[in-house]
């Protein structure tokens, strides 16, 4: 391939320990916030993303929230992203 390839984005998909959750509400309705989506943007910097279900259970959406500014969310946040780095290195 001549052209240079471009990459617009990579993701990874993280789950958050229990002892790290913290739930929101949205729409009337308690979620838990259960894990991660952190994406390594063209400029190099991360954009994270939560996501949760309901605290009742069920069917519910699988809604997405702004991550809180927490230092055990940028701890995983970047722990995360330093493993992600690691296993895209070492890919085969």
């Amino acid at each position: 391939m001549d052209a240079p390839v471009e990459v617009s984005a990579l993701a990874i998909n993280v789950v958050v320990p229990p002892e790290v959750r913290w739930r929101d509400t949205r729409r009337e309705e308690e979620f838990e916030l259960q894990s991660l989506t952190i994406r390594l943007l063209p400029d190099g910097t991360l954009a994270a993303k939560a996501y949760g279900r309901p605290v009742v259970g069920g069917r519910g959406a699988y809604v997405s929230f702004p991550v809180p500014d927490r230092p055990e969310l940028a701890a995983l946040v970047s722990a995360a992203a330093d493993e992600a780095a690691r296993r895209w290195a070492s890919h085969g």
